[in-house]
């Protein structure tokens, strides 16, 4: 499934589509995502987000930090699609006060983008900060993964 999600993701003209299975995966596994609409996800980082592995004590990302989420859905019959890969990249200060300066992305199984934070499609990805900013000021708006599907 894995191969599957990254050619289709490579459709896309947004380049970490086709790059974000290059960085660290920090998940041992795919998980059910209660807040990615139940479907299997994974988590992955850039260089610049290596503090994500300290998940509770990451502290403040930098500009640059990247963060993705690829996944994929199981219906009643077993039948196993690719879902939307999510993205999000810690932006300079000012870029939008509302995501504590992070950019949201969606990108559909199709390549094409669904929306992203300040660009075509925004409102589509506005419940992405909404959800984010529900999380504690000292997590930066970064999600963490279940305890039990960590890499340590």
């Amino acid at each position: 499934m894995f191969e599957t999600m990254k050619a289709a993701y490579a459709k896309s003209d947004k380049g970490d589509a086709s790059g974000y299975s290059n960085w660290r995966q920090y998940s041992t596994q795919a998980y059910v995502s209660d807040t990615h609409g139940g479907r299997y996800v994974q988590n992955w980082g850039n260089s610049a987000a290596k503090a994500y592995g300290l998940y509770e004590n990451a502290g403040t990302f930098p500009p640059g930090a990247k963060l993705g989420k690829d996944s994929f859905g199981v219906n009643a019959k077993g039948d196993v699609s690719v879902g939307p890969l999510f993205l999000m990249e810690k932006m300079q200060a000012g870029f939008n006060p509302d995501s504590d300066d992070w950019r949201y992305t969606m990108v559909m199984p199709n390549g094409s983008v669904f929306g992203t934070t300040n660009g075509a499609g925004s409102d589509n990805v506005a419940f992405c900060i909404g959800c984010h900013q529900s999380v504690t000021p000292e997590q930066d708006n970064v999600m963490l993964l279940p305890e039990e599907y960590r890499v340590k």
